[in-house]
């Protein structure tokens, strides 16, 4: 039964009430204003609530009289609640979670997600609504010994100071930083492996130095000094003075490669923690990156059908003027010598162009040709980018606006890459555990 509270008690009454429902739900205040529906200072309110400083209005009373019942009705209709009733395989934390693209294929072997942090809070409602828990907030205001024990760390850490729509900016944009927040977890926590993911211009950025300093931090081998003027939390700069010691790897795969009909590029770090596991599991031998498939991929086979399509709005077909803007500019750029212009697919396409955060904006990086009906061309819609990515069918794709809902698809991850990395890396830590085990005194 939860906590109702009376308007007419006095403030320190509803003041301990509010923190106490709070407190029930297993919210921090950000997680608990974003639930509320509140903006950006939501958070500070809800202090300024539990501190008796200021009082809610009768309306966000009741809001809050309502909020259990209201989560309890979201986890019971999330699909992809994790089911507890059978031991997990192994414990894993999904960090920059995004809407749990990462998250998906790692329960779907039988890992348990122990911790989630994202702090965007549409993001939050898009993996509340499939996932049935509310994701932390910012990394940075957990501490590491505050992380419960884990397995395996997963994290898309931003990548837009890496990216060609990005400034490329890498460590000198706060963005870029959030690598050193993994970086103070695995020196806290040791799991026994990580999967870090993030676009592929990482590889070159500063001409490939960046990498480098990473995966010399991930080894334990890093003996140069972080510059002070790269913004990180006093714990991350901490930690970085604890020598790590995995086994690490990495590879740029491609979606089209497993399946999905979209040339998207990514890359994927692995690491397994040679402390842990002894001198005589040589991943060398141990890990395998999966093999691509490669098999023949088509658009037709993720988009709706003329049926399915014309139970919905005709909001994904591109207005006459948008579509003139999109036609003036490839001309101009084609006068210029350059490719660059809209994108037009059909169902025959091989595979489209990667979609981006900015899809919602004007659709030009994939657009599906309607001459056939004599239309002009239209935007994928939500449920077509989320097959893209390689998201079930049962994913729910309407907890935001449609706006919201394309940059988190336009910000995940391709599931089916994820899935095949996911498999090795399951393969590789029961064979190294079997080392493990054979080898102890």
């Amino acid at each position: 039964m939860a906590c109702r509270m009376n308007i007419t008690k006095e403030s320190n009454n509803i003041a301990s009430l509010i923190k106490s429902t709070r407190e029930k739900l297993g919210l921090g205040r950000t997680e608990f204003a974003n639930l509320l529906g509140m903006n950006s200072t939501g958070e500070r309110t809800v202090r300024g609530w539990e501190t008796g400083e200021h009082k809610p209005t009768k309306g966000k009373i009741d809001a809050i009289n309502n909020l259990e019942e209201q989560l309890n009705d979201i986890r019971a209709k999330a699909p992809f609640k994790y089911d507890d009733s059978t031991p997990a395989e192994f414990k894993f934390i999904d960090l920059f979670a995004g809407i749990g693209g990462i998250r998906q294929p790692f329960q779907e072997l039988g890992g348990e997600c122990v911790l989630t942090s994202e702090w965007d809070k549409f993001a939050q409602k898009t993996y509340v609504a499939n996932y049935g828990e509310v994701p932390n907030g910012d990394i940075t205001n957990i501490k590491s010994k505050d992380v419960p024990d884990h397995d395996v760390l997963l994290a898309g850490f931003p990548c837009q100071s890496f990216s060609q729509a990005g400034l490329k900016q890498g460590f000198d944009d706060t963005r870029g930083t959030m690598f050193f927040e993994v970086q103070r977890i695995l020196a806290e926590k040791r799991p026994k492996a990580f999967l870090l993911e993030n676009v592929k211009q990482l590889k070159g950025h500063n001409k490939g130095r960046t990498l480098e300093t990473i995966l010399a931090i991930l080894r334990g081998e890093h003996k140069q000094d972080i510059p002070s003027d790269i913004p990180m939390s006093d714990e991350a700069r901490k930690a970085l003075s604890q020598k790590l010691n995995y086994h690490t790897e990495f590879r740029v795969l491609r979606a089209g490669d497993f399946g999905a009909p979209q040339n998207r590029e990514r890359i994927f770090i692995v690491g397994f923690d040679k402390d842990y596991y002894g001198k005589d599991a040589d991943f060398n031998e141990l890990f395998d990156w999966p093999t691509p498939p490669k098999t023949k991929t088509r658009l037709g086979k993720i988009l709706q059908t003329p049926k399915q399509l014309a139970k919905l709005d005709d909001r994904y077909t591109i207005s006459d003027k948008l579509w003139a803007g999109h036609k003036k500019r490839k001309a101009e750029h084609l006068l210029k010598g350059n490719g660059f212009g809209y994108s037009l697919f059909n169902h025959d396409s091989e595979y489209v162009s990667t979609i981006s955060a900015r899809y919602y904006k004007d659709g030009s990086e994939v657009l599906i040709d309607q001459s056939d009906i004599g239309r002009n061309p239209r935007l994928l819609t939500p449920r077509e980018c989320a097959r893209l990515q390689g998201f079930p069918d049962n994913f729910i794709v309407d907890a935001v606006s449609h706006g919201q809902i394309y940059k988190q698809f336009g910000n995940s991850v391709c599931i089916n890459v994820i899935r095949a990395v996911a498999e090795s890396m399951r393969d590789t830590m029961v064979s190294a555990d079997k080392v493990k085990v054979r080898t102890q005194p």
